[in-house]
């Protein structure tokens, strides 16, 4: 059972989540030959302002 963790900066819609988990699926499905129902893809949403790059998180950058 492959299981995926994706990072990524809060914020995003529903719907945006939904389409990158169906997509994920499908690039483990085509890769790996497993079917969908074994396929786990868990989201990490990030606060921006928990998020540094450079010495300076997300939210300093978008102020």
């Amino acid at each position: 059972m492959p299981i995926t963790h994706i990072h990524l900066l809060e914020g995003r819609s529903v719907e945006q989540k939904q389409e990158l988990i169906q997509n994920v699926s499908k690039a483990i499905t085509d890769t790996l030959g497993v079917a969908p129902e074994q396929v786990r893809v868990l989201l990490m949403e990030i606060p921006k302002e928990n998020w540094g790059t450079g010495g300076v998180t997300k939210a300093q950058l978008d102020q």
